[in-house]
């Protein structure tokens, strides 16, 4: 249920952001998010297509760029890429692990019509 204050908020930060370049029409919406963020885009999508309604952004379509969990190992030194079944060093398998990316969650464009 989260989702529906975050798609109000994208939609708000996307309305402004598309006032700003005197755009007719918001086409796509553009999130970069990361796989640890807790967002789940389809939700976004469905909540955008009501709160839109009878807006510039009516009819837009969200597009996602994920963005991996990167790791940095405590123990190795070692950084890379991990996922939710394998939450440890692929190198040494220590689990003593700093976060570097995945929990992003920002507008990154947006595709408009001027």
């Amino acid at each position: 249920m989260h989702e529906l204050s975050i798609t109000q908020s994208i939609l708000d930060i996307s309305l402004q952001a598309a006032e700003q370049q005197h755009a007719k029409r918001i086409k796509v919406i553009r999130l970069r998010l990361g796989q640890f963020c807790g967002v789940v885009p389809e939700c976004v999508q469905m909540y955008l297509d009501v709160l839109a309604k009878d807006t510039i952004a009516e009819g837009a379509k969200i597009e996602v760029i994920e963005v991996p969990l990167r790791v940095r190992c405590l123990d190795c030194g070692r950084e890379s890429d991990i996922d939710r079944r394998h939450i440890e060093c692929p190198f040494c398998k220590s689990i003593r692990l700093k976060r570097l990316s995945g929990r992003e969650f920002l507008v990154d464009s947006l595709e408009v019509d001027t």
